[in-house]
């Protein structure tokens, strides 16, 4: 059956449409992801060229792992001595040190946790990549209509690449205020067992902290631009699903060798009628209409099928596709749960200690710049991982919608059971939870930031009682 393996996604020599419509299969769709991974050391047994000597092998993992120490020994140490730092800070009273203090443990501590874990579980998430990369569907079922995986793709790899943008560009600003300013100070002020301003240790230490912000950036953005990534191509993979199911019947009488102007009758229906479009129908993908023409003479072999056979067919492909859905789902709930639940503990916090300091802290320009940045992007990421997670979890209950918008029901008599069961599955809605206590949706968003300012008012009257019993 010719036509199924563009389901799959083998580039056979055949569109669907012209290339500026039907973009050919990415060959890797995780390639920026893996390269960034390496760089910032989060890759401590990367995959190497086969062609390469094994004393090579052996030093460039060595190297791989010793980069993956180093990093999350820098960021640990600069979590223990903002603990200590903080601990300093409690016997004066003065909540503003006490807060800015507890801000930088608080991103320090769950920086190391982020490093740690991707780490430990890199092996896992490159073969979870590397499974999508092999099997993951580039075109919706053959029809009269389709929906093309590259527009999902190229969401991934820009959000990527603005987010990692985005990270390192509000910590190196951060650690290069000082040399904005033309002061000879440390970006971050912590406690030293040392004199940390002596000429002989100042520009290691200051390089140390200017290092340590690049990888708060870093170790931040990838567990984002990872999650989105993979959210948006996994709704891209329900559109492929939904386009399908909605086409199944024209896919049956393509591969029975309907007429030409049958064909563009059914095509005129589905996609292009305007009573019959509907507003909303895909997540990210854009459905366009099949070149029939050119099509039908690029297959270039007879009907081999019958119209029940081929129907038949089709749905066997939707449903080996609804379960390859459902096992990526499954996946990436195990894989990013228990990094969701620290996440969300970490964002709480974060989000109450910035807005107490800027509320309640210096009005230097530089410094409300620096936590102004900090707050943005703490919003914004409890923003990016509920609103994805609330698209996956309503818009992989649509399947039974989808699959209503075709005329399957013409060959039901011949598939019953398998209807009847994908039918079923279909109810299966996809949650990413944090650490199965919650799920990450927009409910978690509110929740979040109640909590977060709930805090932030407990602070705010400890810091007026204080006023008041000093007046």
């Amino acid at each position: 059956m010719a036509s199924l393996q563009f389901h799959g996604g083998i580039d056979a020599g055949v569109g669907y449409a012209t290339r500026r419509l039907d973009a050919r299969r990415v060959p890797q769709l995780f390639g920026l992801h893996l390269r960034l991974q390496l760089l910032v050391g989060l890759m401590p047994k990367p995959a190497l060229p086969a062609w390469l000597p094994s004393w090579l092998h052996s030093l460039l993992r060595l190297l791989a792992l010793c980069h993956c120490l180093v990093v999350f020994f820098i960021a640990l140490h600069l979590g223990v001595l903002f603990s200590k730092t903080t601990l300093d800070a409690l016997p004066t009273g003065k909540l503003e040190d006490i807060t800015d203090a507890l801000t930088m443990t608080v991103i320090y501590f769950f920086t190391s946790y982020a490093i740690g874990y991707w780490c430990l579980h890199s092996e896992r998430l490159v073969d979870f990549v590397s499974r999508i990369n092999r099997e993951y569907r580039h075109h919706s079922l053959a029809g009269v209509s389709f929906v093309n995986m590259h527009t999902a793709y190229r969401w991934a790899r820009n959000f990527t690449a603005i987010w990692l943008i985005s990270c390192l560009s509000g910590v190196i600003f951060w650690g290069v205020t000082p040399l904005v300013l033309g002061v000879r100070t440390l970006p971050l002020r912590c406690w030293y067992p040392f004199d940390a301003m002596a000429s002989y240790v100042y520009l290691l230490v200051y390089a140390t902290q200017l290092y340590g912000q690049i990888i708060v950036g870093s170790a931040f953005s990838f567990g984002g631009f990872m999650f989105v990534s993979l959210c948006f191509l996994l709704l891209g993979q329900f559109d492929v699903l939904y386009c399908s199911l909605k086409n199944l019947d024209a896919h049956a009488r393509l591969l029975a060798g309907e007429s030409l102007p049958a064909l563009c009758d059914v095509q005129r229906e589905l996609l292009l009628d305007e009573s019959t479009r509907e507003l909303g129908e895909y997540a990210l993908l854009q459905e366009h209409p099949t070149d029939l023409d050119n099509f039908i003479l690029a297959r270039g072999h007879p009907p081999t099928l019958s119209l029940t056979r081929a129907a038949h067919a089709g749905l066997v492909e939707c449903v080996r596709l609804h379960r390859f859905v459902l096992e990526y789902a499954v996946e990436l709930e195990q894989l990013f749960s228990p990094y969701c639940l620290i996440k969300s503990l970490q964002i709480t916090l974060q989000l109450c200690l910035l807005v107490f300091v800027g509320v309640s802290g210096s009005r230097d320009v530089m410094r409300v710049v620096n936590q102004l940045q900090y707050l943005v992007l703490t919003i914004f990421e409890l923003l990016m991982f509920t609103y994805c997670g609330e698209l996956l979890r309503r818009h992989s209950v649509r399947v039974g919608d989808a699959f209503w918008r075709g005329a399957w029901w013409q060959h039901a008599p011949h598939m019953r059971q398998d209807l009847l069961i994908f039918l079923a599955n279909s109810r299966r809605a996809v949650q990413v939870t944090a650490g199965k206590f919650y799920v990450m949706d927009v409910n978690r968003l509110r929740s979040v930031i109640t909590q977060a300012f709930s805090f932030l008012t407990l602070l705010q009257k400890l810091a007026a009682k204080k006023t008041a019993v000093e007046s």
